[in-house]
């Protein structure tokens, strides 16, 4: 009877989400910190798991507490757009979709108690049997949600091949990226799925840059080369470069490393003071090597970083003499899970003539944007990055490509393929 209760109870969580806007990736209490999903070995990138490769995930999250709960993970599928579809778990998956998280530790000798949970997913021996998009939730003993975190398990049934090359409309050359595409079928494959027949209807090809969006582009079909499907020289496919990304590290809260000015304690918390941020947009392109947004907790002098690194209040400023009236600005990045909300917001404080943000982070690496958005958002001719950080063709932004494959009697959409390209 509790085990029907549990399942009925996440049913109606499923129900809740799916029939809000899209699915994000989101921390529905404060008390959720530096969430991370990653394919199990592979700490630095997307958690894109192939078909039958027997590939797991390892989910990780902290609770600001002094103790453990009952938690348990479930997984549905969802379309392209990111909503629940019709897919029951027998449809995409053998074994359990759902389970409880088994594997948690204390935070050890830190200021603020914390508790780490990690968790591999699926469960041992079951297999993803649909290619597509997978949203993972995590939720309390009440059955309310605590975090939804999203990935993608592909064929790799179709071959993408793709190209970073100046803007086709000679416009702006120096300050954007186009990226073109062609799309293969593959006669062989590493796995039993059939190989699906590509035809322009039954294709959906979407292009992110870095984490962000706010910019990414569903692609239009522009012709074929030979059997290959082209996605080619239009509007959509033409990017702003923006800028190599800020970053900060408070690794050692002792002596404070890069871009940190001082760290300071008070009433048992730390305080991180970075160096006041600049306006970047009429500088020369710095090439420097970030993590394109990412972050990734580190503790100098610890050997377990996940349960002895120190939570930190990280105050950003952006000095400027008046606030804009139409405008905001957002610290973006995975600390802030690429939002552009009241997370990421930074305010205005008259005195300090400055933008300031405060962040609770775990002590490590950051990497950033400052991106400014008018009242009414930007449309895609606008650039977010422009006015703070500068447009640069040279930036090594990062292209996620995701090739979805939908027939008139499919209930779901399929995800063929996925790659990743950088600027040479």
């Amino acid at each position: 009877m509790k085990r029907t209760a549990i399942f009925l109870t996440i049913a109606c969580q499923w129900l809740i989400l799916s029939a809000q806007h899209p699915i994000t990736d989101s921390a529905w209490r404060q008390e959720v910190k530096t969430v991370s999903l990653t394919r199990e070995g592979v700490e630095l990138e997307r958690p894109v798991l192939t078909l039958g490769r027997g590939e797991r995930l390892v989910l990780q999250f902290d609770m600001l507490a002094d103790e453990a709960e009952n938690l348990r993970w479930s997984i549905a599928h969802c379309d392209a757009d990111w909503r629940r579809d019709d897919l029951e778990p027998y449809d995409f998956m053998n074994g359990f979709e759902q389970g409880e998280i088994e594997n948690y530790d204390f935070s050890f000798t830190t200021r603020r108690p914390y508790v780490h949970y990690h968790q591999a997913i699926p469960a041992k021996f079951a297999q993803f049997t649909h290619s597509g998009n997978y949203l993972l939730a995590v939720t309390d003993g009440e059955g309310d949600t605590l975090l939804t975190r999203r990935f993608w398990v592909t064929e790799e049934s179709a071959r993408i091949e793709a190209e970073l090359t100046k803007p086709y409309d000679g416009m702006s050359l120096r300050k954007r990226q186009e990226v073109d595409i062609s799309v293969k079928s593959l006669e062989i494959l590493d796995n039993s799925f059939l190989t699906p027949q590509l035809r322009q209807e039954y294709e959906r090809v979407l292009v992110q840059q870095n984490g962000r969006e706010d910019n990414a582009r569903w692609l239009e079909f522009s012709g074929y080369d030979g059997a290959a499907l082209c996605y080619r020289f239009r509007p959509c496919n033409v990017f702003w470069g923006g800028n190599t990304f800020r970053y900060f590290d408070c690794s050692n809260i002792y002596a404070p490393m890069y871009n940190v000015q001082k760290v300071e304690e008070y009433g048992g918390e730390l305080f991180a003071i970075l160096q006041p941020e600049e306006d970047r947009s009429k500088k020369h392109f710095l090439s420097e090597t970030t993590l394109n947004g990412g972050m990734k907790v580190n503790v100098q002098g610890r050997q377990r970083p996940t349960i002895e690194a120190e939570y930190v209040w990280v105050n950003i400023t952006l000095p400027m003499a008046q606030p804009w009236l139409d405008k905001s600005v957002y610290v973006v990045g995975q600390l802030t899970d690429w939002k552009f909300d009241s997370t990421s917001r930074m305010d205005y404080n008259p005195k300090y003539k400055a933008y300031v943000k405060r962040l609770l982070l775990k002590q490590g690496y950051y990497a950033y944007q400052l991106l400014v958005m008018g009242t009414m958002g930007n449309m895609e001719t606008m650039s977010a990055t422009e006015t703070l950080e500068g447009d640069h063709m040279e930036t090594p932004n990062t292209y996620t490509i995701f090739i979805y494959h939908r027939e008139p009697a499919d209930r779901a959409d399929r995800l063929l393929s996925v790659r990743q390209i950088r600027p040479h």
